[in-house]
């Protein structure tokens, strides 16, 4: 296509080119040089009649044609020189006029026009008006020559023309024709060699796309369609290759499900163990040492009743752990709810569960202003969560000073995308504080940070609250920020309207 469009600019500017050549011979050459001749012819014929006319009348203005004759026989032949374009017959033609009239200026009319004296008119000799009559249709002689020379280059220009003009037909014809001829021919390559390729990319492509990853593309057609069909090829034998060890992978998996089951089945059995067949003992166990002191008490010393009462504090210290360990263990794994929450009513019955610790160290417990939201969880998990971390303030309250705790909460909504949005809650205390870098091991289960004598526990609780958090969908953590005290920080999901029914919608934004 781009050879043929050069091709058929090339031919159409040479033809165009040619066109202008010959129409400015004709028309800025030729046509001039016509217009020109006549001019000459008109002056010499002028200066004929003015020199007769002053031989026969004797009358002066008669030499005023003769004379403007000359200078306009010298203008024109002036003018046909210029715009003869070279051609030499044309410049024949214009000495041959110019000699012939200076000839018969000379050897008539100039002799004639001095023997004529004014007032005294002059009978011609009939021989030498012959002589110039004779010399003058030599003149015309030289005028059709010159005439038939002017009108053969007018001819032959237009000729040229009409020869140039049906050139330009063929060629343009010509080219129209190639140009079709090369669009259909671009059509067929195209749709041979490009299409048909692309379509059945295209085809192998939806086949895949449908799920039959078997299907193998085969490279065809021009280089960059082989080469996209050789990526597809290997995009679809590496989701093949994906595929099959994602298969293998989730066949591990369901094994390693299984093995889970079963070893959350013998987690079961060991936590009905824990809190039926391992307990029984520690109850004898203290039920006796403290039958044995009641009984022995007059017969033992100070000694042995120590060893009595540590005997039965670690019973029940052990019974006590036991039974956190199960709560700990049976968070979001047996009996978990999932409903509709009020945070509000989980904290009231966290501090019902409290109230005797509350009013024996005069605890403040400041509340947010606007209600607490709605949540979709475990009311009982969301209870112990309220009265772990409650409990833990006031039990790490400084000494003189009663426990104050202020809890606040926000809403964080993402309007374009409801599982990015949260509620983020805030519980601040006045109490002892907890150093930098103790806030990540003292969420870490029997981690404590202060001795049995001086704070009681098992060191389970903040555990067992970042598990109940994790277990809704949230984080919780500890502000180093704040300094006054501790500040504990966590977020829960905010549900979505299908989960939570439209009552408990209402006051959930602050």
């Amino acid at each position: 296509m781009g050879v043929l469009i050069l091709g058929a600019g090339i031919a159409g500017g040479l033809l165009l080119n040619r066109y202008d050549e010959v129409a400015h011979q004709l028309i800025d050459e030729v046509q001039p040089s016509r217009s020109a001749a006549y001019q000459l012819q008109a002056a010499l014929r002028d200066q004929e009649t003015a020199a007769r006319g002053y031989a026969i009348s004797a009358d002066p203005q008669f030499l005023t044609p003769y004379y403007a004759g000359q200078q306009a026989q010298a203008a024109a032949a002036q003018q046909i020189r210029e715009h003869s374009g070279g051609r030499s017959e044309l410049l024949a033609d214009v000495d041959a006029v110019d000699q012939a009239a200076d000839a018969w200026r000379a050897a008539f009319a100039e002799p004639l026009i001095a023997s004529v004296r004014p007032g005294a008119p002059v009978v011609l000799d009939p021989g030498v008006a012959d002589r110039g009559k004779v010399q003058f249709d030599r003149i015309r002689t030289l005028f059709d020559t010159q005439n038939a020379h002017l009108a053969k280059a007018r001819a032959e220009g237009i000729a040229g023309l009409d020869r140039i003009r049906w050139w330009r037909n063929a060629v343009l014809g010509s080219i129209v024709v190639a140009l079709v001829l090369t669009v259909a021919a671009l059509a067929v390559v195209m749709h041979t060699a490009v299409t048909r390729p692309l379509s059945s990319l295209a085809a192998s492509c939806r086949r895949i796309t449908g799920g039959d990853f078997g299907q193998r593309i085969v490279a065809q057609g021009p280089k960059d369609i082989r080469g996209i069909a050789v990526d597809v090829e290997n995009m679809r034998q590496r989701i093949v290759d994906e595929l099959d060890a994602s298969r293998r992978a989730e066949a591990r998996l369901d094994e390693q499900t299984v093995e889970l089951r079963r070893s959350n089945a013998e987690l079961e059995q060991f936590a009905y163990v824990a809190s039926h067949d391992l307990q029984e003992p520690l109850r004898k166990v203290t039920s006796f040492c403290q039958l044995l002191e009641k009984r022995y008490r007059d017969k033992l010393d100070d000694r042995g009743v120590e060893y009595i009462d540590f005997a039965v504090d670690g019973a029940k210290r052990m019974q006590v752990l036991i039974n956190d360990l199960l709560t700990f263990s049976r968070v979001g794994r047996l009996n978990a709810a999932r409903t509709d929450v009020d945070l509000g009513a989980a904290l009231d019955d966290g501090l019902a569960n409290l109230s005797v610790a509350v009013e024996e160290s005069g605890a403040v417990i400041e509340r947010p202003a606007e209600p607490l939201p709605w949540v979709v969880g475990d009311p009982t998990l969301l209870t112990m969560l309220w009265q772990n971390l409650i409990g833990n303030a006031m039990k790490f309250r400084r000494e003189g000073v009663a426990p104050h705790v202020v809890i606040e909460w926000e809403a964080t909504t993402d309007p374009t995308d409801a599982s990015e949005s949260q509620y983020s809650f805030t519980l601040s205390d006045n109490g002892i504080g907890i150093a930098p870098e103790f806030v990540e091991k003292v969420f870490v289960i029997f981690q404590r940070l202060h001795g049995r004598d001086t704070y009681g526990g098992t060191g389970i609780g903040l555990a067992l609250c970042k598990k109940i958090v994790e277990h809704h969908g949230g984080l919780i953590w500890i502000d180093t920020s704040f300094t006054e005290g501790t500040r504990f920080r966590f977020t829960l999901p905010v549900p979505s309207p299908a989960q939570v029914p439209a009552p408990s919608l209402e006051g959930t934004a602050p």
